[in-house]
């Protein structure tokens, strides 16, 4: 195989709220966890069962980790891309430990918002941010709502067309 693709997609609750810490050359990084829960009915038994994963994650991105300190809260539903990355540490004991976390680098990742802000419905206000996209909430007029979207101009094409282009 030529390459290889390293991405996560996830969709969760926070399970605390973000902490930001700042490291030593002045960056900031953006931790919570996130918890995704796959359920479904036992076959033999017919009762409903459910798995919850918990997933760490770190936010190096400047622009989506302020999103995720001043919106994001403990319960929260997000939407997010991201890479595993595993470190290693030694823990207070002196045992060496691996972690892996989900990690939205400096220039990649996406974190969405999922939830609605003051119980409106998701096409009232857009809270996510695409770092590929580079702009706040919704940047494709594709992937605007229909209160979003500009009303077609008024009468025939040919009307609006401009006489005086020379080709």
């Amino acid at each position: 195989m030529a390459g290889s693709v390293n991405k996560v997609i996830l969709i969760g609750n926070l399970g605390r709220d973000p902490e930001v810490r700042t490291l030593p050359s002045g960056d900031r990084v953006v931790s919570f966890s996130v918890a995704t829960t796959e359920s479904w009915r036992d076959k033999n038994t017919g009762e409903r069962k459910d798995r919850t994963e918990w997933h760490n994650v770190s936010i190096f991105n400047e622009n989506l980790g302020k999103i995720a300190e001043q919106y994001c809260r403990k319960g929260s539903k997000i939407y997010l891309e991201g890479q595993l990355q595993t470190r290693e540490y030694t823990d207070k004991d002196g045992n060496q430990r691996k972690a892996t976390d989900v990690v939205l680098q400096r220039f990649r990742g996406e974190l969405t918002l999922l939830d609605s802000k003051g119980g409106r419905s998701e096409g009232d206000y857009d809270s996510g941010y695409s770092q590929s996209g580079g702009s706040f909430g919704r940047s494709s007029p594709m992937e605007r709502g229909p209160t979003e979207r500009r009303p077609a101009p008024a009468g025939k094409l040919s009307d609006q067309l401009d006489d005086d282009i020379p080709f």
